[in-house]
């Protein structure tokens, strides 16, 4: 069976609105086969091209009257994950999701190992903001999520009240990751200056 042949039978079984890299066929043949098939069945209206490299089945909405795009998050999640890129919340989401902010993020924005950049999807934007390593450990985690806020809030802009309220949350065993994660000297000593605190407070109990 011909490349597009083989592209065209896999994608029937795809969600449709969900998008993903080109790289998912690259055990069906060189790049520029793949390349030609997937624009073949975009010619045709069997696939959408979202963005360079990343395609979608489409998905028709009746109450609208229209194909429905894919959210802007996602088709970035699939984008980092074709150039190799390490992706983490930014600071201010992280503050938020703590509960020591309300302020919603106007432009979603993620910290990534690769370039600082906008991603454009028609008129959806996301932002995306290069940081160093030690910023993206335990992506994904809430370890990862405690150290996002903590760098955020930064030495002088982290109050007693904000760094209980994030080591309060975490277990002994997330608690335990974050304090052997990668972190400046004054942040190391916050959170093991409130975990004493904390302990003492339920021995007391």
């Amino acid at each position: 069976m011909s490349v597009a042949g083989v592209i065209a039978r896999r994608i029937k079984h795809m969600r449709k609105g969900s998008p993903f890299s080109r790289t998912l066929f690259a055990d069906v043949g060189s790049r520029g086969a793949v390349d030609k098939a997937l624009a073949r069945l975009v010619r045709s209206g069997q696939l959408v091209r979202v963005f360079r490299g990343v395609y979608m089945r489409p998905k028709f909405s009746l109450h609208l009257g229209m194909n429905l795009r894919p959210s802007p998050i996602r088709v970035m999640e699939v984008i980092a994950k074709l150039n190799g890129e390490t992706i983490g919340i930014h600071g201010a989401e992280a503050v938020r999701r703590f509960g020591l902010s309300t302020q919603m993020q106007v432009v979603p924005t993620f910290y990534t190992s690769g370039a600082s950049r906008e991603l454009r999807f028609g008129k959806a934007v996301v932002r995306l903001v290069h940081v160093s390593p030690d910023r993206l450990q335990h992506v994904g985690t809430r370890v990862g999520l405690a150290l996002s806020a903590l760098h955020y809030l930064g030495k002088k802009g982290l109050s007693k009240l904000e760094i209980s309220t994030i080591i309060g949350s975490l277990s002994d065993d997330e608690l335990s990751a974050l304090i052997s994660c990668r972190m400046p000297v004054w942040m190391r000593l916050c959170i093991e200056s409130t975990k004493t605190t904390k302990q003492a407070a339920l021995f007391i109990v």
